[in-house]
């Protein structure tokens, strides 16, 4: 009877570890995105590339909870700790936008889940401490983005910049990290002007920026408000140079900024531009197939870098899943652990914006792999070798 008895214990043992000796319990990834709000245009191809990601990562099913911040810090921090105490998370993946996901770091790294953000500035993995230890993102920093900007407006003939940017974390952000660099350039920079994503006006600092008459004016935002000073330039008559950011590297700013955005140059991956690049461009191929899965699921042309850096996140899950399972089992704090662990371990990795090495000290893991520059020409994108 004993015998029975451990026979029939033995053999539901192997049931619950799927007669593999692994539990197959689900890997919960928990998704916060700006699918509506002022970042809507960034956080909508985001949210459609996770409809392109596997269900099954090592063997194990992969659900994805997806949750809209409507742009909103406040909803992006209260969806955090919903999907790390309600739905109980491996993995938590965004925001869209910087302060979103500034604000959410204090929840994941307090619940010790790992965090993979979409969002571009350099505060959110930098300086490493203990809170930034859990956390991760995919888009190119601001500094190396700026050095971009910086070194064409040098081989332009620049000399002065105007600054206008949004009045939160991402605006500043990337005034601080131009300044940086803009002086090593021979630019000086005369104006430096802040609106709000949801402003409707901005005549009073493009007033100030055309008092300073700038060579050049570098527009500080992301997605379709960053063409509100653009434009508003433009109907006042200024002639001289645009930069934007990679901030707005996606198809409904060449729609809302339209003849005004004409002749802008910026930094962006190089998923934006694939089909142009270097056949031995290291990224190419990474990039080329979101590309090709994404346009086929939601039509030509309809790929933007937002989407990419999901794609990113994605590809850095099917990279290190595997590893942490190796260690321990989903829904486990262990898991948590050795996934984070197995992301900051992350090497060579070609992705949709870059190649990513991860490091102890290094939480993006790109290089200069992951920037071109491209200008908007007769509404479309045009690589600048």
């Amino acid at each position: 009877m004993k015998r029975i008895e451990k026979t029939l214990l033995a053999l539901a043992g192997a049931a619950l570890l799927g007669w593999g000796g692994t539990a197959q319990a689900d890997i919960n990834v928990g998704v916060s995105v700006s699918a509506t709000g002022p970042a809507a245009s960034l956080g909508i191809p985001e949210k459609n590339t996770f409809s392109l990601m596997p269900t099954s990562i090592g063997g194990q099913k992969v659900n994805y909870i997806i949750l809209d911040d409507a742009s909103d810090t406040t909803t992006a921090v209260a969806n955090t700790r919903k999907l790390i105490t309600e739905h109980k998370v491996d993995v938590v993946v965004g925001s869209t936008v910087t302060p979103n996901s500034l604000a959410m770091i204090d929840a994941v790294s307090e619940a010790q889940v790992p965090m993979i953000s979409m969002a571009a500035s350099a505060r959110i993995v930098e300086p490493m401490d203990a809170k930034r230890k859990w956390v991760f993102k995919t888009p190119q920093n601001d500094i190396m983005m700026a050095l971009a900007i910086a070194s064409h407006m040098q081989a332009q003939g620049v000399k002065t910049v105007a600054y206008i940017g949004f009045a939160d974390a991402y605006g500043e952000g990337w005034y601080g990290e131009f300044n940086k660099v803009a002086a090593s350039k021979g630019l000086s920079v005369v104006a430096n002007e802040r609106y709000n994503r949801t402003d409707t006006s901005v005549t009073g600092q493009v007033l100030k920026i055309m008092a300073a008459r700038p060579d050049a004016v570098l527009v500080g935002g992301s997605g379709t408000p960053a063409a509100l000073p653009q434009k508003t330039l433009k109907e006042r008559g200024y002639a001289g140079k645009f930069y934007q950011t990679h901030g707005v590297a996606n198809n409904d700013f060449l729609r809302i900024g339209g003849k005004d955005v004409e002749g802008t140059f910026l930094p962006a991956g190089p998923v934006l531009v694939v089909d142009q690049l270097p056949a031995d461009h290291p990224a190419r191929k990474s990039a080329k197939e979101y590309v090709t899965k994404y346009e086929a699921a939601f039509g030509k042309g309809s790929v933007s870098t937002f989407g990419g850096h999901a794609w990113d996140a994605g590809l850095l899950l099917q990279a290190a899943i595997p590893v942490a399972l190796k260690k321990a089992q989903p829904g486990t704090p262990q898991f948590r652990a050795a996934l984070r662990d197995a992301l900051e371990g992350v090497k060579e990795l070609p992705g949709a914006h870059g190649v990513f090495t991860m490091s102890p000290n290094d939480h993006l893991g790109l290089d200069q792999r992951a920037r071109v520059m491209v200008k908007i020409d007769n509404g479309t994108w045009k690589y600048q070798p």
